[in-house]
């Protein structure tokens, strides 16, 4: 009997789309705003599942702008559920989430699939392996928000959001003029010391 290798998991943003071809990629999840062109570079990779969502990193309303909504979320653990029925224990993958900066979108919807095929594991073991894969991950709060209430975690993964805010705000104090020049103020408030 053949054991199942865990995937190789990958966060980035698109500039670094072109440094990640040559790493046997299998599936990709590409979040982008509306108005983006289609990326080209996926051309260059050899073969592979995509899917492409389309809606803005935000946490309030704005006009023209499309918040994340529910059926985004839905949508990620879709791919996630085929990306999870699609693993062979012969042939191991590579699953790569990006989003413009692998920094909001994209580390929420890696969060949101590790917590999906670990329901058993804790928020905070969850963000502890989200940052061993991307250090700078600041979550977007309102998909977190739809994962944890989809996947029926009863606010684990809210709660390990908050503490995760409080220990990037610490390691990186950059974070509070960046995420207040995005008007992520309600993230930062979120926020429990660390």
């Amino acid at each position: 009997m053949s054991v199942l290798l865990s995937p190789e998991l990958t966060v980035c943003g698109i500039e670094e789309l072109p440094d990640q071809r040559v790493r046997n990629v299998t599936h990709v999840l590409s979040l982008l705003d509306p108005e983006y062109p289609e990326l080209d570079v996926f051309h260059s990779y050899a073969e592979h599942h995509r899917t492409t969502l389309r809606f803005h990193d935000i946490i309030a309303t704005a006009p023209g702008r499309v918040m994340p909504r529910p059926e985004h979320v839905e949508a990620i653990l879709k791919f996630g559920s085929e990306f999870q029925a699609r693993q062979d224990a012969e042939a191991p993958s590579h699953l790569l989430v990006h989003c413009h900066m692998g920094v909001s979108r994209s580390t929420a919807a890696m969060l949101s699939l590790m917590a999906q095929s670990n329901p058993k594991e804790s928020g905070e073991s969850l963000f502890a392996r989200l940052i061993a894969i991307r250090p700078q991950a600041w979550p977007n709060s309102q998909m977190i928000g739809f994962a944890d209430e989809q996947l029926g975690r009863n606010g684990d993964l809210k709660a390990a959001l908050a503490r995760h805010y409080g220990r990037q705000i610490k390691g990186r104090p950059d974070f509070v003029e960046w995420m207040t020049r995005l008007g992520r103020q309600a993230e930062l408030d979120m926020a429990i010391p660390a």
